[in-house]
């Protein structure tokens, strides 16, 4: 078994940091390009923009970037995919269903245009490609590499300055959305959210769990918009392209749980096993 002394070991930590901040900034990056620099969100008809805008800052550089990057630091051994939120089957599904129950319940106490569930599931899909993206680089990769960054300190502290590390860096990716996510109230906001989403991934550890609540925090908005817009009852039918999407989106996320996160080394470092005790 290879010797890590403490520089080597603060020196792979160090890298894995920035490789995270890397993958993050490389996002945000896109997501400028493709939709706040052309409010891409604010014009209706331009629907190859949001293909492009959803197919590559989201699914490509947020979820298969994100995918690669746990990799690359589980076979380093500075994370394992546990830490990382990726878990078995066994522990998705009740995570799913806790995440979902939960994220409806805040839902429905913020006074909702609509209870309608086709409507919650139209809305619900099309949020749910940027909701996937979102949690794989912030909390999979960005608060995995802040934790063990951080893993010198008293028990217990990193994982939670690690899920301020990943709220903040939430709440700030949105300054490069369009009006009036990228405002500097939406920000503080969607930071706050971001808080409630550490939470959940801090106690759940899944990141499959953790998208289902956080998406909740998403259609939220889109039913209001939808309301104000006079636009509402179009999402009384099922919008099949919006649908098709989301179903691509997790299939993806499955494929890429499978392909590359799972294919990690038998023999992960103390530093990876000192983690998944804490968790």
């Amino acid at each position: 078994m290879r010797r890590v002394d403490k520089h080597d070991d603060r020196t792979e930590r160090s890298v894995a940091f920035a490789l995270a901040v890397a993958l993050y900034l490389i996002w945000v990056a896109v997501t400028y390009l493709l939709e706040g620099r052309i409010l891409t969100l604010q014009r209706p008809e331009a629907a190859d923009a949001r293909l492009a805008y959803a197919l590559v800052a989201n699914v490509l550089v947020g979820i298969g970037g994100a995918a690669l990057v746990v990799w690359v630091l589980s076979n380093m051994g500075v994370i394992s995919p546990r830490q990382a939120g990726f878990r078995r089957l066994g522990h998705a599904v009740p995570a799913v269903m806790v995440g979902a129950a939960l994220g409806f319940v805040l839902y429905a106490v913020q006074g909702p245009p609509t209870f309608n569930p086709v409507v919650i599931a139209n809305a619900y899909a099309q949020v749910l490609v940027v909701s996937i993206a979102e949690i794989l680089v912030c909390w999979a990769v960005v608060g995995s590499a802040s934790e063990v960054l951080l893993q010198d300190r008293r028990r217990g502290v990193a994982p939670v300055l690690a899920g301020i590390v990943s709220s903040v860096m939430f709440g700030a990716y949105h300054f490069a959305h369009s009006p009036p996510f990228n405002t500097v109230g939406f920000v503080v906001l969607l930071t706050v959210i971001g808080l409630v989403t550490s939470l959940f991934f801090l106690v759940s550890r899944d990141v499959y769990g953790t998208i289902a609540f956080h998406n909740f925090a998403g259609i939220l908005g889109v039913t209001r918009a939808l309301e104000s817009s006079g636009t509402l009852a179009s999402f009384e039918r099922p919008v099949i392209p919006i649908l098709v999407m989301a179903g691509v989106a997790v299939v993806l996320l499955i494929a890429a749980h499978v392909l590359l996160v799972s294919r990690t080394p038998a023999r992960p470092s103390s530093r990876t096993r000192q983690a998944d005790m804490v968790d």
